[in-house]
C-alpha cells in the first residue's frame, strides 16, 4: 500500500520512499512524499524504477531480514538517491553500490543499536564470567551446585572498536569497577576515557586482558582480524565476547583455543550465520552463544523510526545526511 502525505494534487509527481514499516504507523513523516510499505514481500508495491529513498528491510517474521531479500530490488532502482539501513554493519549491502545511479548514497543506522548492543555485551560478559548457563543447567537438572566464579570487578578489559557501539560499552563498564579498560580501534586518538590504541597494538595489548569485547565493523582489514595468531596472544583463561560480525574472528581457531581449555567465548555473532545443526561451535564447551539479537530488542522500533524521519526530513529539504558511509560512482 501507498500513501499520500504531501497535500498536493494527485497530479503533481512526488519523490517516493519505499519504508519497511506501514506508513500510517510512523507518526510525523515530512510532507512532499509519497510511501509505500515493503519488508520483503514477494510482490512490489510500487515499480521499483520510482523510489528515491529505500528504507531496508530489517526483520522478517522476527528474523534479521536476508542480505538477498535487501538486495533484490536494488537493481530495478534506477532513480533511487538514497538506500538507508536499519544496521550499524552495511557489508550486506555495499556490493550493490556499484548498481546505484552516480550520486546515490548508502547510509547506515550508526547510533540506533548503541544501547542495546552495548546491554547485551555487557550481558554476554557477566553471564559468561559467573557461569550462568552452568547454573540454568543445574536448575534443569534439579542441582544446587555452589562455587566461586570469576567477577568483572578487578578485570582488565579490552575493547576493539571503537566507535559509537564501543563507547556505550565502556560506559556500561563503569559502574563494575574493571582494573581498567582498554581501546582499540583503526584510527588512533585521544578519547574521553582515555587513549585509543591502533590495531597494530593488539598483539601487544592482548597478553594484559581479562575480557577482550569484539565491537568493529566488518571490513576488509578486519576479516579474519583474530585469527590463529592473535588469538594465541589471548592470556590463559581470557574471555572473548564478540557483538560484531562472526567472519571478524577465525571460527575454526577459535573452536581450538576454546576446547583446549585456554579461552572462553561469548558470541552473539558466528561465521556462518545462521550458525548449521550440528556445527562444532554449538558443542564447544565454555561457549555462549546468542542468535545475533544484539540490536533487536525493545528499544529498536521506536529509535528506527525517529532515524527514518530525520533522515526523510533531511532528504526533503536537500539537506546533507547522517550516517552516509558510501556514495555510487
Amino acid at each position: 500500500m501507498s500513501a499520500d502525505h504531501s497535500g498536493a494534487h494527485a497530479s503533481t509527481p512526488r519523490p517516493l520512499a519505499w519504508l519497511p514499516y506501514r506508513p500510517e504507523e510512523i507518526e510525523g513523516l515530512p510532507d512532499g512524499l509519497e510511501y509505500a510499505y515493503w519488508n520483503g514481500g514477494g510482490d512490489y508495491p510500487t515499480d521499483p524504477a520510482r523510489v528515491a529513498f529505500y528504507g531496508v528491510p530489517y526483520e522478517i517474521d522476527g528474523r534479521l531480514a536476508p542480505a538477498e531479500v535487501c538486495l533484490r530490488p536494488l537493481p530495478l532502482m534506477r532513480g533511487v538517491r538514497v538506500v538507508q539501513a536499519l544496521t550499524a554493519g552495511v557489508d550486506h549491502l555495499k556490493s550493490a553500490l556499484p548498481l546505484l545511479p552516480s550520486g546515490a548514497v548508502l547510509c547506515n543506522a550508526r547510533g540506533l543499536h548503541d544501547a542495546s548492543t552495548a546491554e547485551l555485551a555487557l550481558t554476554l560478559t557477566l553471564a559468561s564470567l559467573r557461569d550462568i548457563p552452568g547454573f540454568v543447567r543445574a536448575q534443569d537438572a534439579g542441582e544446587w551446585r555452589q562455587g566461586f566464579r570469576p567477577a568483572l570487578a578487578d578485570k582488565a578489559v579490552l575493547i576493539v572498536g571503537y566507535g559509537s557501539i564501543g563507547r556505550a560499552i565502556e560506559e556500561r563498564l563503569a559502574p563494575f569497577e574493571c582494573a581498567r579498560v582498554t581501546r582499540v580501534a583503526r584510527t588512533p586518538r585521544h578519547a574521553e576515557r582515555g587513549p585509543v590504541h591502533p590495531v597494530t597494538a593488539l598483539p601487544g595489548l592482548l597478553p594484559d586482558a581479562d575480557v577482550v569485547i569484539v565491537a568493529t565493523p566488518l571490513t576488509d582489514e578486519t576479516r579474519g582480524l583474530f585469527d590463529a595468531g592473535l588469538l594465541a596472544r589471548m592470556k590463559d583463561g581470557a574471555l572473548l565476547v564478540n557483538v560484531a560480525r562472526g567472519a571478524v574472528v577465525d571460527t575454526e581457531a577459535l573452536v581450538a583455543e576454546v576446547r583446549s581449555g585456554r579461552l572462553r567465548a561469548a558470541l552473539d555473532v558466528t561465521d556462518p550465520e545462521p550458525l548449521p545443526p550440528g556445527h562444532p561451535l554449538w558443542s564447544t564447551p565454555n561457549t555462549l552463544i546468542t542468535p545475533h539479537v544484539g540490536g533487536p530488542s525493545s528499544a529498536f522500533r521506536p529509535r528506527a523510526e525517529a532515524l527514518l524521519r530525520g533522515q526523510l526530513a533531511g532528504f526533503v529539504l536537500d539537506e546533507p545526511l547522517r550516517n552516509v558511509v558510501g556514495t555510487a560512482i
